[in-house]
């Protein structure tokens, strides 16, 4: 028997299942009732539930074993030119909507979810533009992104936005505490908290996060925040301090064979920027001017390393940029 990825075992089936988007549930619980759906774009935050929500939009429309006819599912990121949308895209949307099934709403139009479509190049974009126009009446389109602002505005404006927010400790903890019932893990709330802090408001970094502790803890072994830490490659926080420590330092040098051995030691760029910026914000020494640079090279650093820039040299130079605001603060 192969064991299915707890994420997927516990993936929301309808709309109303969907954790802390309350916003987004109500408006299209209404649309749904009403068989008549816009096009639609969710953006948001990866793990909040876009794709989730998309899916099970099409499994109350259509049902299980219709929605395979009715419904395509791309993910842009895999296929993203303007090839798929000319041949693949246009083909399914020019189809026949087919017979409605039995038991569902089955509304006269078919359903193009296209998962990561800030993805896609302008080019496509601008043919999805087109074929949304010419297909509308027998298709709608549904748009999941991370960064609405690499939609472009003519795709955009044809479709009904809906932001889907990080989730909130208690949403993430009450989703882990049923799947920890369900398959039997003992946790404390203490273990949760620390898996819903390491998530960051994802929830399927946080279901995934459970399942990799549980797996090693063994069956019938408490799963404890030490566990949870190795599995998630959070940077201990002894490093992270010590980093910080050598940026206090005048000498440049030290800066960047600090950041030599973090990198050789095998520690994820994005995490420990992230638990530098934690620690910057909760240092009550540091003035508010600093920080703000600092904030401002950590957020240049992070776009920088979403367009695959290099993880050592961001490293470098937010370390360089958090020496240069901290020197100043005391020279100042």
């Amino acid at each position: 028997m192969v064991a299915t990825p707890w994420v997927e075992k516990y993936r929301p089936r309808t709309v109303g299942e969907i954790s802390h988007q309350t916003e987004v549930v109500n408006m299209l619980t209404r649309a749904i009732a009403t068989n008549n759906l816009p096009h639609m774009l969710f953006y948001g935050p990866p793990g909040t539930g876009k794709t989730t929500t998309a899916l099970a939009v099409a499994h109350q429309l259509y049902g299980p074993e219709a929605s395979r006819l009715r419904v395509m599912e791309l993910n842009a990121s895999d296929e993203r030119g303007i090839a798929v949308v000319r041949h693949k895209i246009k083909a399914f949307a020019a189809q026949a909507v087919g017979a409605p099934t039995p038991g569902y709403p089955s509304p006269p139009y078919k359903l193009i979810i296209l998962d990561e479509a800030d993805s896609m190049t302008q080019d496509a974009q601008n043919a999805l533009r087109r074929t949304m126009e010419l297909s509308s009446r027998v298709t709608r389109f549904v748009l999941c992104c991370n960064y609405v602002s690499r939609i472009i505005e003519p795709l955009a404006s044809r479709c009904a936005k809906f932001r889907f927010q990080p989730l909130t400790g208690a949403a993430l903890i009450g989703r882990l505490r049923h799947i920890a019932e369900a398959e039997r893990v003992k946790v404390d709330d203490a273990t949760l908290g620390c898996i819903s802090a390491i998530s960051g408001g994802d929830m399927r970094k946080a279901i995934t996060t459970l399942q990799s502790a549980a797996r090693l803890s063994g069956a019938g072994v408490p799963v404890d925040a030490a566990t949870v830490t190795d599995v998630a490659g959070v940077v201990p926080e002894a490093a992270v301090v010590g980093l910080l420590g050598v940026c206090r330092q005048p000498r440049f040098d030290r800066v960047q064979a600090a950041v030599l051995t973090a990198v050789a030691d095998g520690y994820p760029t994005q995490q420990l920027l992230a638990q530098l910026g934690d620690r910057v914000t909760g240092d009550v020494t540091a003035p508010d001017m600093a920080k703000a640079a600092i904030f401002a090279a950590l957020s240049e650093a992070e776009g920088r390393l979403c367009d695959g820039a290099d993880e050592t040299l961001q490293l470098l130079n937010v370390c360089g940029e958090v020496q240069t605001a901290l020197q100043a603060k005391a020279g100042g």
